[in-house]
């Protein structure tokens, strides 16, 4: 079933390739929508694809790049929307 994700990741997450890690496993997984950072430090990213490719992002994600030290995640599924082509960073 597919479903939509939104993820913030908090703790030493800027600076340190997380972007760049969500965007290759994101695709790899086949998923679709964009990771970008926050004014807070934090990072955040939505995404949407099949339910079980969304869970291991999650899964992937609470441990992140070599570098990161992730404190926190909030997690939330919606509906899907089917509104992004690819997985990209956005500014």
């Amino acid at each position: 079933m597919k479903r939509r994700l939104r993820l913030k990741i908090y703790g030493l997450v800027q600076g340190v390739g997380f972007r760049f890690f969500i965007v290759r496993h994101a695709t790899n997984l086949g998923l679709t929508g964009w990771v970008r950072n926050l004014s807070d430090g934090g990072v955040e990213a939505v995404a949407e694809g099949e339910e079980w490719a969304l869970r291991e992002l999650v899964r992937l994600c609470e441990r992140g790049p070599i570098g990161a030290e992730v404190e926190k995640l909030d997690v939330d599924y919606e509906e899907y929307r089917g509104g992004f082509k690819d997985f990209r960073i956005v500014y």
